[in-house]
């Protein structure tokens, strides 16, 4: 067991130098020695978790992905919400996660190994699906198309936020695309209960860290 946490441990370590790399300089101009260095790692034991550096590349792609800290709500609308807002909130302190936006931006590195981009609109199309099936979204809404029009949207403002960063936070720009999206797909009554404020991630994230805290406290007596 210690042996496999090791391992595990390693790996995570290795991914997260990666995409502070990718992140810094983009997939072609990263190289592996800047990664080993990062990463405090020997040759051998990168190349025990991963190939090359196109095998790193599809592995930050697959942490992309992630809804660690967001809790359950009654509201399919606000979970889906809470979503983008803990992702904002986290992206800026998590190159791993910038990375991913960069590597499926970078038109010579998707060709390699593909984005992130069609999973994420599968979950939101079923985020959606699952909305419109409580009765929190307008008739009309398609939730695939819905979903690809909102990825399309959310890596703009995240690709133009980092350009740009002058102004508004992260935070507060993917506030405002909820608040211009929602009206055009939700219904009235549950648009009127949706919590879209710009610290909305930052604690749904302390909520989520809390009861991880008090898990382990327990676990560990």
């Amino acid at each position: 067991m210690a042996k496999q946490a090791r391992a595990i441990h390693t790996r995570r370590l290795i991914l997260e130098a990666a995409g502070e790399v990718f992140d810094e300089f983009g997939y072609e101009s990263a190289t592996i020695a800047e990664i080993l260095g990062r990463a405090g790692v020997t040759k051998g034991a990168l190349y025990f978790h991963f190939a090359s550096k196109e095998e790193l590349a599809r592995g930050v792609l697959s942490e992309a992905l992630t809804t660690e800290g967001v809790l359950p709500q009654d509201s399919r609308l606000q979970e889906w919400v809470d979503v983008g807002m803990v992702l904002a909130h986290r992206l800026p302190a998590e190159p791993l996660l910038s990375a991913a936006i960069r590597l499926s931006a970078d038109r010579k590195a998707r060709d390699l190994f593909g984005t992130s981009w069609p999973g994420w609109i599968e979950f939101i199309a079923g985020q959606l699906t699952a909305a419109k099936e409580q009765g929190e979204l307008l008739p009309h809404v398609d939730a695939e198309r819905t979903a690809m029009l909102f990825v399309s949207a959310w890596t703009g403002v995240e690709i133009l936020a980092t350009a740009h960063p002058e102004g508004d936070s992260l935070e507060e720009r993917i506030a405002l695309l909820y608040d211009t999206f929602l009206p055009s797909v939700a219904v009235p009554g549950a648009l009127r209960m949706l919590d879209t404020a710009p610290d909305r991630g930052a604690r749904v994230w302390q909520a989520h860290r809390s009861q991880r805290e008090e898990a382990e406290a327990v676990a560990t007596g």
